[in-house]
């Protein structure tokens, strides 16, 4: 099964609310990009540092999940991020796995401005959990 941005918008909601458009899915590597927004700005005019977050973790999740056997969910366990500079304009996030497992993918982010400079790198754990089933 192949995972499309509308199994993702599907699932993760926030993501589409976000605004995080879905460029490249593989498990190889997931692309999102985040438009910029004044709704998303900080002082300074930059995108704010939560919604790189979210838009890192996002593409994060996605990444976990192409790499993760089929029904597995994401769900973040760790997250470090390092702001280098403000991300003025709109911010793209490349996700990579670095290591697989079958309970967790250990993924980074790279998140860069319009120039391609490197605004936020991201280090993140997201476990993969088999969906419980409802009682019934």
């Amino acid at each position: 099964m192949t995972l499309t941005a509308d199994d993702v918008y599907a699932a993760a909601p926030f993501v589409r609310t976000l605004g995080v458009e879905l460029e490249q899915i593989g498990s190889e590597a997931v692309v999102g990009r985040l438009a910029f927004s004044p709704g998303l700005s900080t002082v300074g005019g930059a995108l704010h540092g939560g919604a790189l977050m979210g838009l890192a973790d996002g593409v994060a999740a996605v990444c976990a999940s192409a790499n993760g056997e089929p029904g597995a969910l994401p769900a973040t366990a760790e997250s470090t991020t390092h702001f280098l500079r403000p991300a003025r304009g709109a911010a793209t996030a490349t996700a990579v796995p670095l290591a697989v497992t079958a309970r967790q993918v250990l993924v980074e982010v790279r998140v860069t401005d319009e120039s391609g400079a490197l605004c936020a790198h991201v280090l993140q754990t997201v476990r993969l959990v088999r969906p419980v089933a409802a009682d019934g």
